[in-house]
């Protein structure tokens, strides 16, 4: 068997070889086969003894032996107890001097004694003979003497391919390298006997050229083979530092395991670079799969803790994402960590989706039993109306009131109430409907009868008049007495109807002519209708009209007088009602001004620098304010600001002048209009003035004051289109606003009526006289 399996072929046939670089490897001559362990064969019985121990020696860059077991991953310095114990054991024995290292021409490589032996003795047959036997001799008379010729030493093969495999052995034994040219090959062989294996130079090259491929795809193999047997000793050092992880670089990781007996086995750092990346990417890609197998173990744990959950179809998902988060499981589970909030998201409206099928599926199933039972109870009632029309209880024109109880009694018509579709009503009145539309076929025979023979229905027919008229006729004779006796109540019934509309027609004449003389009555002149006159007195007046000789009774008239008389009463009583509310109203103004006006007094006592407590309560008896001694500065820096006001009017930033004096004269007929609004209309209106007054103020650049200090003890005096109170106040009687408007009704009282009367305007003193 091959040798590279690590299964020795027979003895003497395994040879020590080096390649380029120096390294030795062995070389079987009989099956070809290479391979870097050294074969039992060639060992000694030292390196038989450790063959079996886990401890191997190898040599570091500096030539420091170490000794590295393969099966704990571990390396040491120095000798392990059991490599000496085994060493000790494998003594080996007294040997006779081995003869003579016999070296190749032209090779590096040592052989086994044998084929070396064999191959110097043909050599050197060969070689005697020619130097015997390879020339003719000349004797003294210049003559050639007789030529003998040698029989030739070149190897014979019986076939191509065993010639071919002796070249490529002379190859392999001359240790010829792969990259040499064929000039140095032929350098190296050409003296030996085997060289001529092949007789054409052609085939020799191609043999080269087949040997060169041949080495170089083993050195190949070789360098995988080194290589992984690198990796997989790099990555067990790599596993042994778990510190790495597979987010780790390289120039973090270098200083980590530069140390370590692996690492300084190879002198390439590209070489250690991409073995760690390679590491780093293993690492990654067991990372993303734990990720993976943690994210799905997660994501199905989260499933049936949302089955768990007492979720409806109908659930929003901000309910529910409080839920998940505050339960128990979820919140203590470090692999739901791994879940993003999308991830969440997407179980939730799987979950939901699934308890919306379910949901519907159920809804379905239940409609659909629920529309079978309910088409089951309509048939079943069908099946009992028949009956009672089998029976002659129902048929045309019978009553719903009357069938009724027949109904009740039986259990299919309580088993239709309550459910959705035709009612029992409406499939009693279908039944009904089909035995109208038969009756409407023999009722136009009875109409043609009647018609034919002159007879009218009238109130006081009776029903066997008819009956005979009817049996006269062979239209009508067939006709049941039944179905006859319908016919002729709907036609009795239609002509009671028609005189009960007379009647109605005569009654709504008549209140027409009453009415009609209630408005003469009430529009007289001369004299008017007062709530005082009589009827005796009136009754001439009126005797003449034309309405009063439309009614046909003196009791028709005189109701229409008495409802003149009972409405002037009733305006009278209101009118009373009226002005005693009026009276209140007024009362109620006058106080709410008063304290108004006290209020007023309080704020400008406070803007004026006068401290309330000094005030006395009646230190004021009139709107005219105390002299003032800057009253010419402030009318003169008001002027001034009047005037800015008019040149910045084109800039929309201030109203206009005369849209200012318009305001000014709105607000004082407002203040007078003011007793006659409600409380609700009031505040309203205050908040409409607040509203435009904030608006004027934003517009504004110069500020929203209108007030100038002057100086002189801080007394300030309001502009013409000052709004009478400072910001406190108008705060103060806000929130007292607010807190009247909640103590108020929703529905306001109705605006009083005030009449005309005198009211102080403004504060500087006008008058002004309610129109």
């Amino acid at each position: 068997m091959s040798g590279t399996n690590g299964i020795a072929g027979p003895p003497g046939l395994w040879s020590e070889a080096r390649n380029a670089e120096g390294r030795v490897y062995y070389y079987n001559t009989q099956t070809k086969a290479t391979q870097w362990t050294k074969p039992v064969e060639l060992m000694s019985l030292a390196e038989r003894a450790l063959l079996d121990q886990p401890w191997k020696e190898y040599t570091a860059e500096g030539g420091r032996k170490y000794w590295y077991n393969a099966e704990t991953k571990s390396s040491s310095w120095e000798m392990p107890e059991v490599y000496k114990n085994a060493l000790a054991q494998a003594q080996p024995p007294a040997l006779p001097p081995a003869p003579a290292q016999q070296f190749v021409a032209g090779g590096a490589a040592s052989f086994s004694s044998y084929p070396q032996q064999r191959d110097r003795d043909d050599y050197g047959e060969r070689a005697g003979t020619d130097r015997q036997i390879g020339y003719g001799q000349i004797d003294v008379n210049g003559s050639r003497a007789p030529t003998f010729q040698a029989q030739s030493t070149d190897p014979e093969y019986s076939t191509f391919e065993e010639g071919e495999a002796a070249f490529i052995k002379l190859l392999r034994r001359a240790n010829v390298q792969p990259d040499w040219t064929w000039e140095q090959t032929m350098r190296a062989t050409i003296k030996d006997p085997q060289y001529r294996a092949l007789k054409d130079p052609k085939d020799r090259k191609a043999a080269f050229e087949k040997y060169a491929m041949e080495v170089r795809l083993q050195e190949k193999d070789r360098a995988k083979e080194r290589l992984a047997k690198l990796r997989a000793d790099f990555g067990t050092m790599l596993k042994s530092h778990p510190e790495i992880k597979h987010y780790t670089r390289w120039k973090t990781a270098r200083p980590i395991i530069e140390r370590e007996t692996i690492f300084r086995s190879t002198n390439d750092d590209t070489e250690r670079r991409q073995l760690f990346e390679e590491y780093i990417i293993e690492l990654k890609k067991s990372s993303i799969e734990r990720e993976a197998i943690t994210r799905k173990s997660a994501m199905d744990d989260l499933v049936s803790i949302l089955k768990g959950l007492d979720l409806e179809p109908y659930t929003r998902w901000s309910e529910a994402h409080s839920i998940i988060q505050s339960h128990e499981r979820f919140s203590t589970d470090d692999k739901f960590q791994t879940l993003s909030k999308s991830d969440i998201l997407t179980a939730f409206e799987n979950h939901i989706k699934s308890l919306e099928r379910t949901f519907n599926d159920e809804r379905q199933r239940d409609k659909t039993i629920k529309a079978r039972k309910e088409r089951h109870n309509r048939d079943r009632f069908l099946d009992l109306v028949q009956e009672l029309k089998a029976a002659g209880k129902v048929k045309a024109g019978t009553k719903w009131m009357n069938i009724l109880p027949e109904l009740q009694a039986d259990p299919r018509y309580g088993a239709l109430l309550g459910q959705s579709g035709s009612t029992p009503l409406d499939l009693f009145w279908d039944l009904v409907e089909d035995e109208e539309r038969a009756l409407r076929l023999v009722r136009n025979d009875v109409y043609d009868v009647l018609e034919d023979k002159r007879f009218e229905i009238i109130p006081k027919s009776t029903l066997p008049e008819f009956l005979d008229l009817m049996s006269t006729d062979r239209r009508t004779d067939p006709i049941p007495k039944d179905t006859l006796s319908l016919i002729f109540d709907r036609l009795l019934e239609k002509v009671m109807r028609r005189a009960e509309d007379d009647k109605h027609a005569s009654e709504r004449h008549q209140r027409r002519l009453i009415d009609a003389l209630r408005s003469k009555i009430k529009h007289l002149d001369n004299p008017p209708v007062h709530a005082s006159t009589s009827w005796e007195s009136i009754r001439p007046q009126i005797s003449n009209l034309e309405e009063y000789k439309a009614l046909e009774s003196d009791e028709l008239r005189r109701q229409a007088f008495d409802k003149v008389i009972r409405r002037l009463k009733e305006k009278e009583e209101d009118a009373d009602k009226e002005r005693e509310k009026d009276r209140g109203t007024k009362r109620d103004h006058r106080e709410r001004e008063k304290d108004r006006d006290r209020e007023r007094e309080r704020d400008r006592d406070v803007r004026n620098g006068h401290s309330e407590r000094r005030r006395e309560p009646k230190a004021r008896a009139s709107r005219t304010p105390e002299p003032d001694a800057y009253e010419a500065d402030r009318r003169k820096a008001m002027a001034d600001r009047e005037r800015q006001y008019r040149k910045s009017s084109t800039t929309g930033l201030s109203p206009p002048r005369e849209r200012a004096e318009r305001d000014r004269h709105e607000r004082i007929s407002s203040r007078h209009a003011e007793g006659r609004l409600g409380g609700y209309d009031r505040d309203r209106r205050d908040r409409e003035e607040e509203r435009e007054r904030l608006y004027r103020t934003r517009g504004d650049p110069r500020g929203s004051r209108d007030e100038l200090d002057y100086g002189g003890g801080g007394r300030r005096r309001r502009g013409p289109d000052s709004d009478g109170e400072s910001v406190g106040s108008r705060k103060r009687v806000r929130r007292e606003k607010s807190e009247g408007v909640k103590r108020k009704s929703r529905t306001p009282p109705p605006p009083a009526k005030e009449e005309v009367a005198v009211h102080s305007g403004s504060e500087e003193g006008e008058m002004v006289e309610e129109e």
